[in-house]
């Protein structure tokens, strides 16, 4: 049985401009929620910002991964749910030759890629969990699109926003991922500030307040 629901537009063309800025690591001072671990960046350098088209499908039938890139618009991220499966391939060099044609901002997938030169030729930003030659077929069994999918533990809904960038990829409700932008851009903002403070002689620990958890003398203990 197949499940269609239609796209969801959960992110703004402000969340995007704003996200553009935001490291993903600058996010991991403020939150744990939503980092999707274990995911690993075809190449670096690699960032993308986008609007989730979440994708569910059985071990070995990706028939939804195809029809999904009728649905998708551009700046869309796919985010490609493969049930547990982490030796298949879901997505190679046609399929990514196709998301590429339609302008989507970047693919995520829980299991494998294939034909990873082909993508990197049209330097199509891919996260997954590894590479292997035994792929899915066109079996027209079941799967979902715009659904809740669970990808490395998170659960991610089609609308979220999702960003990755060279360190990693987080997911986020676009309904409160504006105060968390906000704070991380002032937070980057401090940073050419600390790094003056830090070539003047003063201690890291001084500047980020570590210091205040250790007793003054207990370098003599």
């Amino acid at each position: 049985m197949f499940t269609i629901k239609p796209r969801v537009q959960g992110v703004t063309p402000e969340l995007v401009d704003l996200f553009q800025k935001v490291g993903t690591s600058t996010i991991g001072h403020l939150t744990d929620f939503g980092f999707l671990k274990g995911l690993q960046p075809l190449f670096r350098p690699i960032h993308f910002v986008g609007n989730a088209v979440t994708i569910r499908i059985p071990h070995m039938d990706s028939t939804v991964v195809h029809k999904a890139l009728d649905i998708v618009e551009p700046g869309d991220v796919l985010v490609i749910d493969m049930s547990g499966d982490v030796e298949r391939s879901c997505f190679g060099g046609m399929v990514s030759y196709a998301a590429h044609a339609k302008k989507v901002a970047g693919v995520i997938v829980s299991g494998c890629i294939n034909d990873v030169e082909e993508i990197k030729e049209i330097n199509l930003p891919v996260f997954s969990l590894g590479v292997s030659p035994l792929t899915t077929r066109i079996l027209g069994i079941e799967g979902e699109i715009n659904t809740t999918v669970s990808v490395c533990g998170v659960s991610i809904n089609p609308g979220d926003l999702v960003v990755a960038d060279n360190d990693g990829v987080f997911v986020m409700n676009p309904e409160s991922a504006a105060k968390y932008g906000e704070i991380a851009i002032e937070k980057q903002l401090r940073e050419p500030e600390t790094k003056r403070k830090i070539d003047s002689g003063i201690s890291l620990a001084s500047i980020s307040k570590a210091d205040r958890f250790f007793n003054p003398d207990y370098s003599k203990s």
